[in-house]
């Protein structure tokens, strides 16, 4: 196979803790050589100016939604695998309420098996969430011992994709957890605290006519479940963590050694409540958009590393569906294919994060959230990287886009930062 040299291209591996500019001969998706200047080159090899380029590790996604099976008007797996390579995303956790649910081992090999079926090259690979209740309904327990052994089919652990609030079923899904060896993922939220709300309240929401929940829906869950964790031990990871309040409990949690990590989504650190103002309903999430206090606390502690990583949370939704009254909207924005680029013009652009931190948050510490081996730039081993040009510009829109969905306030926008080529070597 012809070789691939990438001339002076900027070398950022967050596992090695590492910002270059090298040589990289790149054989048989693997990575053959780096260094400073390379000389010796073999004749069947590709040369590339790289200058300006950034080459780093394969993006990992803790959760995002599948469409397929059951919702495929919105969005078909192949979409969703071949807007994930575009944005540089190389393993992708799928939430398990797909229809059916992911709640029995044959959802998932089904789901796996319609992936490798799939025309899409390179392939990321997929890494359903086992559904923590029956139908993720978060009322009879699935079996959990069971689900645990398809774990080396590329199962990245349990997780319901919705908030648990009956906590004596939350307390037995710790205890049957804890010896099985698989992640778990809660997304701490008091649902009847949350009631019709739809923005974070705060004077912003009453401001805009918008209905408010509350800071303690998300903390008094969230403070309730760390009790839990010091009680029985089991580490989990939080999801969605939106608030201010609940980056200073993880601080805590994690100064008092709890077997937490943390995860917040790439929307809630760009945008806030004084976007939502625009009434554009591709901002309605869930949770919902933070006030700009709650931006900043985030923004914070995914640099300092008390929220490990970023999540895309990618949820697809057709046009029908999302071109309706904000407060009618269903909540969720797509982002495989925008995340990286909008989260380096925002944060690494400006100085504000160097392209370290970036990396860490959506590459190496995702990977250690999935208890999972991290690997980043090393020679003689199968390369899961993508090379990324942050000066390229591009127009967010059907043309551009993998998806059919265009749930995105970055619709018809121009972003500057766009993935060349991704390597997924097996």
């Amino acid at each position: 196979m012809t070789g691939t040299l990438l001339r002076q291209v900027r070398v950022v591996d967050p596992v090695a803790q590492t910002d270059q500019v090298r040589d990289v001969l790149i054989r048989d998706d693997k990575l053959e050589a780096i260094a400073l200047t390379l000389t010796d080159i073999p004749d069947d090899t590709e040369v590339i100016d790289a200058t300006g380029q950034l080459l780093a590790p394969g993006l990992v996604d803790l959760y995002s939604h599948s469409s397929q099976p059951g919702y495929e008007s919105r969005e078909t797996l192949a979409d969703l695998m071949a807007g994930a390579i575009a944005g540089g995303f190389t393993r992708v956790g799928i939430l398990p309420n797909t229809l059916p649910a992911l709640d029995q081992p044959g959802a998932i090999r089904h789901l796996l098996d319609l992936a490798c079926e799939l025309p899409v090259s390179p392939q990321p690979y997929l890494l359903p969430w086992a559904a923590l209740t029956q139908g993720v309904q978060g009322e009879q327990m699935t079996e959990l011992a069971e689900l645990a052994q398809i774990r080396s089919l590329a199962l990245a652990g349990f997780a319901d994709s919705q908030p648990l609030n009956q906590p004596v079923l939350l307390r037995r899904l710790l205890e049957y957890a804890q010896p099985l060896s698989c992640p778990l993922a809660l997304w701490p939220c008091d649902t009847a605290l949350m009631g019709q709300g739809v923005a974070r309240e705060g004077s912003l929401a009453l401001m805009g006519g918008l209905p408010g929940i509350p800071v303690a829906a998300e903390t008094g869950a969230l403070a309730a479940l760390l009790e839990l964790i010091r009680e029985i031990g089991t580490p989990v990871h939080l999801m969605r963590i939106s608030t201010a309040r609940s980056v200073e409990l993880m601080a805590q949690a994690k100064a008092a050694h709890l077997p937490v990590t943390a995860s917040t989504t790439w929307m809630h650190l760009l945008f806030s409540t004084e976007d939502a103002l625009s009434y554009d309903p591709n901002l309605l999430l869930a949770p919902p958009l933070g006030n700009p206090e709650d931006q900043a606390a985030l923004v914070s502690g995914v640099k300092t590393g008390v929220i490990d990583a970023i999540a895309i949370d990618h949820s697809p939704y057709t046009y029908e569906e999302k071109t309706v009254a904000f407060q009618n909207a269903p909540p969720g924005a797509i982002g495989l294919e925008l995340a990286f680029a909008a989260l380096w013009q925002r944060f690494v652009a400006t100085g504000e994060w160097t392209a370290l931190e970036l990396l860490q948050a959506m590459s190496s510490r995702p990977t250690q959230c999935l208890g999972l081996k991290t690997q980043g730039l090393v020679t003689k081993q199968p390369l899961q990287a993508f090379l990324f040009d942050p000066t390229m510009e591009w127009v967010v829109d059907l043309d551009t886009l993998h998806t059919p969905a265009v749930n995105t306030p970055f619709c018809q926008q121009t972003l500057t930062g766009k993935v060349l080529k991704v390597w997924m070597g097996f």
